[in-house]
């Protein structure tokens, strides 16, 4: 689906801003996926995740001061405000996922967390990919329906990792914090989902 800003006048700092967030989702998800790759999981990750989500925390800032100092913005204000506390919600459940590692001492990868990484790491590519194409005024729903596949793909790969957790884990303590933690990766495609529904809003309204 295409759209046209036609008679909209655009406020391209918006778009930078929200670029910029996207691409620093995109690598916090990459270091989410590297830190998990290894057994114990790399934990010099945790602090790498933890940067890029106070550089996400200081874009949303920066949208949210623009936000109230613009007179006329590219679409309306609560959409705007929508996306950069959608995009903000993403970046934090990737940072829970790292930090649960820490905090947990996590030393034994979960059966189905690396699924899930790889997962997370496509929905931010394509995040970052619709982001890039609302900007160009090019065609965002295939992006956005490769996010919703990839959210459900991601809740069946839930439903199996929690399922072999609870025939194969006896103690609880180790239990409750692989399921915490299972719980979070799945939780981050559904903000990705999210992020893409406000996208395809915004394109419906201006299309």
């Amino acid at each position: 689906m295409g759209f046209r800003f036609s008679l909209v006048p655009r406020e391209e700092h918006f778009f930078v801003l929200f670029r910029s967030t996207t691409g620093e989702i995109q690598k916090a998800a990459e270091h989410l996926k590297e830190m998990f790759a290894s057994e114990p999981p790399d934990d010099r990750m945790i602090d790498v995740i933890r940067d890029a989500e106070h550089r996400c925390d200081t874009l949303t800032h920066d949208t949210i001061q623009r936000l109230h100092r613009t007179f006329i913005t590219p679409f309306d204000r609560e959409d705007l405000y929508m996306m950069a506390t959608t995009l903000d919600t993403v970046m934090d459940a990737i940072d829970h996922a790292a930090s649960l590692v820490r905090n947990y001492r996590i030393t034994r990868v979960p059966a189905g967390a690396r699924e899930l990484c790889h997962t997370v790491t496509q929905s931010a590519e394509r995040l970052h990919a619709a982001m890039d194409a609302l900007a160009n005024k090019l065609p965002v729903h295939p992006h956005a329906v490769e996010i919703n596949r990839l959210e459900n793909e991601a809740d069946r790969a839930y439903q199996v990792a929690i399922q072999t957790l609870f025939d194969t884990v006896k103690d609880p303590i180790e239990l409750i914090k692989s399921k915490d933690l299972l719980d979070v990766l799945e939780q981050i495609t559904d903000c990705c989902e999210d992020v893409a529904n406000v996208i395809e809003g915004v394109v419906v309204k201006h299309g």
